[in-house]
């Protein structure tokens, strides 16, 4: 691996990162899943095509990845973790609650979706990903990513307006945090 493909791939860990906990809502589960989809990575960076995006490349990995552990570990996720606030936001204002609930909010429904309509969000929305590019990190066709994404964008819109009928969403539930500045 060339010195300019290790500064490309040590520059895109936050972002995969973030990809990995939007599809394990683990922080330990997500930094194990980038740590092992850079193993890969590494060891096989040969397959890896010059001139081709890097970080598509490494989502895709993370995403096959994470589909072994689940059939390897015959189970989903565990519960989330426990935010805790350690006083990052030292100021006090009803726009900055609003917002922070706001977030919370988005960031459990999001979790709250299945785990292939997540997926899909995750790199489109959160990620930024065309959606052909997203198809290719899936290994799905474009009718099949749109569906997803349609599917979780309403059922979004649904457990954000009326969070009592959402399956599953309590305000009790636990959501692990995000690096500082990162987005659900």
């Amino acid at each position: 691996m060339n010195v300019r493909t290790q500064q490309e791939l040590v520059a895109i860990l936050p972002r995969l990162r973030r990809f990995a906990l939007g599809l394990t809502r683990n922080g330990t589960e997500a930094d194990d899943l980038v740590q092992a989809a850079c193993e890969k990575a590494i060891t096989r960076i040969d397959q890896w095509e010059q001139g081709t995006r890097l970080d598509s490349w490494m989502f895709r990995i993370i995403q096959t990845t994470h589909i072994d552990q689940i059939r390897s570990q015959k189970r989903r996720s565990a519960y989330l973790e426990v935010i805790e606030n350690q006083g990052e936001q030292s100021f006090d204002g009803e726009n900055a609650m609003e917002a922070n609930l706001t977030l919370d909010n988005v960031r459990r429904a999001i979790y709250n979706l299945p785990e292939e309509q997540r997926a899909v969000v995750m790199l489109v929305s959160v990620e930024g990903l065309s959606y052909k590019e997203a198809s290719d990190v899936l290994e799905i066709p474009m009718g099949t990513l749109t569906s997803r994404l349609v599917r979780a964008r309403t059922a979004l819109t649904r457990m954000i307006d009326n969070p009592g009928d959402a399956d599953g969403v309590t305000a009790d539930k636990q959501i692990p945090p995000l690096e500082r500045g990162a987005q659900p």
